[in-house]
């Protein structure tokens, strides 16, 4: 995974993000921290989980849960595609959690320059956002996966 994160000339650090959509707007992940990607597939409820947690999956023999990111992000309903995905990604190293995405674009090398972090009067406890990358006309919204996952909902779906 040391390929993952580079350095330029200018021992300037470049990080891999997968770049998605959501709600129409760019979002990133740190692409050290996901495990896979794939289509949309059968997911079944869990009764009295809260309401942005979708229910829950098999994978390679693994539960695992899945965040609906539209009301997550209080983006209202989701609509489902063609090209909607789930991005499933480690928590730690026993756990993963997979987000439900409008569409998977592209892999992104974004560098630590290209990245500016939020305002400490806009950032807050509930906010998801680590920084905003900025590529030629794209602003890119990187997600802090600790933020967005409540761990005491997961653990609760899965126990």
């Amino acid at each position: 995974m040391s390929n993952l994160i580079t350095k330029t000339d200018n021992n300037v650090d470049e990080k891999q993000y997968i770049i998605f959509t959501l709600n129409n707007e760019f979002y990133g992940i740190d692409i050290i921290n996901i495990n896979t990607i794939i289509m949309m597939p059968e997911i079944t409820d869990v009764p009295l989980a809260p309401d942005y947690i979708k229910g829950m999956i098999s994978l390679r023999g693994h539960v695992i849960p899945v965040i609906d990111m539209h009301k997550r992000m209080n983006y209202g309903e989701e609509i489902i595609t063609k090209d909607t995905r789930v991005i499933v990604f480690n928590i730690n190293e026993n756990e993963q959690v997979g987000i439900v995405v409008d569409s998977v674009k592209e892999v992104m090398v974004i560098s630590g320059e290209e990245i500016e972090y939020p305002s400490p009067f806009i950032k807050s406890d509930e906010s998801f956002i680590s920084g905003v990358g900025k590529k030629t006309d794209m602003l890119i919204s990187i997600l802090d996966i600790n933020s967005l996952v409540d761990e005491k909902a997961i653990e609760e779906c899965v126990a």
